[in-house]
């Protein structure tokens, strides 16, 4: 059992199971996650996976993963390939646990009929307008449906010749007879199964009536031996309808417990907004870089280590709240900090030129690869030559006081280099500078002078002789307001124009064209980059940008 002081990181849940348990060693804790096989995964999904995958393990209990796949007309196998990878990638692995929702299909008929048999459900011939004419609204009670009190005969002739596929889609329902004056709008004979003439994923045309996803939901929990079925808030008003069912199937009963679902700032966690984005081309799919689906963060390059780390941070909370993305940005930094290696490469190139650096010659300086490893002595080679290039903006022709990069007559420290004072510049006919012209110190290799005189500015650089060209993506924030959703009709809308920046001149070293789809390096000062997964080629990596250096969230705490 869990020692009920860890609880004060902020996951009521863990407190309702040491309860529990606390009263009965012998609670079972198994849970599930289900998700619909409609779209993606996105972080708001892998606050789930954490926890139910979590609470299990630590536990000693057992964690389902159940493809809730009861509406054929959104689901695809496509979206179900794409959720067991994702689920790998964050480091779960069901095994034998995999289950889906129709495989209950069968079972599921046989209670819808055991219902109707009990008088507790009825086949009503409402249109879908006169349905919600009926339903009533907030304030006022529903009516009962003139089909409601069908014989029970009536009721299981019309519901068989719905499964044969005699009716349109559209022409019957099968409603669950509760109360039609319920305050719980969910309570008002809810719909249990509807006519679907479309081929399902898994079943193909082997049906043509599919149950609602709250009657699926409770009797899949069930039969799979569910204790603890942990929903997000937005199932709060809808587990009263989860409770009748299974009280009046009289089949085992887990508990249900909601919490509330992750939400961040500039971002939009729907997967109807998300499949808005990728039908409309707003982005180039699900795995887009700058989505907020796994998939499209295992692309940008962000550690599956750091995505567990940010949901175990955020904890497990009653009440809804937004979470400053620049907590989960934290924990990528933290985490890609100290497995990605250091490199160099500059985005923006300008020729810098060492008037007395001898022509033709080369030289080897070392570098660190993990300098943040104070274990690590892993280094690397850098060709040093007289013509280097830096970044343009490292340079100001004419720069105010506080600037520390190359202006005439300051002295830099280049990393790994040596201290160079800047004499002058050279420009294009456009007025444009193209070339900064500098002396080097000879006695101050590797960047260090003897003398210990302080240099404030330190730039990076890449050899002329040695750099090759690498093609960049920088990224931004796909929203560009905190609330991408709030004072606009339409939220793409809010959409960052900017949030894609493709960079082809690039240069770096030559290791980098060697890179590994997926392997990931801090460019010095310019933040963590990986290879693309999709676009690169083999000799051809093209980098996406994971994040920035600056922590802006780091600073808040």
């Amino acid at each position: 059992m869990s020692d009920s002081s860890e609880n004060k990181s902020g996951n009521f849940i863990k407190t309702i199971l040491d309860k529990d348990l606390d009263r009965d060693p012998k609670v079972q804790v198994n849970t599930r996650f289900p998700p619909e096989p409609n779209g993606y995964l996105h972080i708001g999904h892998a606050k789930s996976i954490c926890l139910n995958f979590g609470l299990a393990k630590e536990y000693g209990g057992l964690c389902n993963l159940r493809f809730d796949d009861s509406n054929p007309c959104k689901e695809d196998q496509e979206y179900v390939d794409s959720i067991r990878s994702d689920l790998e990638w964050l480091g779960f692995t069901p095994g034998e646990r995999e289950f889906f929702a129709s495989d209950y299909f069968s079972k599921m008929y046989e209670f819808a009929v055991q219902l109707i048999k009990a008088g507790k459900a009825y086949v009503c011939s409402l249109s879908a307008d006169e349905l919600r004419e009926y339903r009533g609204t907030l304030t006022e009670p529903g009516r009962p449906s003139p089909y409601r009190e069908r014989s029970i005969a009536e009721n299981l002739e019309l519901f068989e010749k719905m499964k044969a596929g005699e009716f349109a889609d559209g022409d019957h329902l099968l409603r669950a007879k509760i109360d039609m004056a319920s305050g719980n709008m969910n309570l008002r004979d809810p719909a249990l199964y509807r006519i679907r003439k479309v081929s399902h994923h898994r079943t193909g045309d082997s049906w043509c009536i599919y149950p609602m996803y709250d009657f699926c939901h409770a009797v899949s929990d069930s039969l799979e031996g569910i204790t603890y079925s942990l929903c997000t808030l937005e199932f709060e008003d809808h587990r009263p309808l989860y409770d009748w069912v299974l009280e009046n199937l009289s089949i085992f009963h887990p508990r249900q417990i909601e919490f509330a679902r992750l939400n961040l700032n500039y971002t939009v966690l729907s997967k109807r907004k998300l499949l808005e984005l990728v039908e409309g081309k707003f982005v180039s799919g699900w795995d887009d870089p700058r989505m907020p689906t796994l998939s499209g963060m295992k692309r940008r390059g962000y550690p599956s280590a750091a995505i567990r780390k940010f949901c175990d941070s955020v904890g497990v909370a009653k009440a809804n709240s937004t979470v400053d993305v620049g907590m989960l940005e934290y924990e990528i930094r933290e985490e890609l900090n100290k497995v990605a290696d250091r490199r160099i490469c500059v985005l923006e190139p300008l020729k810098l030129t060492i008037e007395n650096y001898p022509e033709g010659q080369t030289e080897e300086v070392d570098a660190k690869n993990r300098p943040q490893d104070e274990n690590s002595e892993s280094t690397r080679k850098l060709t040093f030559s007289r013509e280097l290039y830096i970044e343009r903006s490292d340079f100001l022709e004419e720069a105010p006081r506080k600037y520390f990069r190359f202006t005439p007559g300051k002295e830099v420290r280049l990393v790994h280099g040596y201290y160079l004072t800047c004499t002058g510049f050279n420009k294009n006919e456009k007025g444009e500078v193209t070339e900064v012209l500098c002396q080097y110190d000879p006695e101050t290799k590797g960047g260090w002078s003897k003398d210990e005189r302080k240099v404030k500015g330190t730039v990076h650089w890449i050899s002329a002789e040695s750099a090759v060209p690498i093609k960049v993506r920088r990224y931004d924030r796909l929203f560009s307001t905190e609330k991408p959703s709030s004072g606009v009709e339409d939220f793409k809308e809010n959409i960052n124009p900017d949030s894609l920046e493709e960079l082809d001149g690039c240069l770096g070293e030559p290791s980098l064209l060697e890179t590994s789809p997926g392997e990931a390096f801090q460019f010095l000062r310019n933040g963590y980059f990986t290879a693309d997964s999709v676009d690169s080629e083999k000799g051809k990596p093209i980098f996406n940008q994971i994040i920035g250096l600056r922590d802006s969230w780091a600073r808040k705490k």
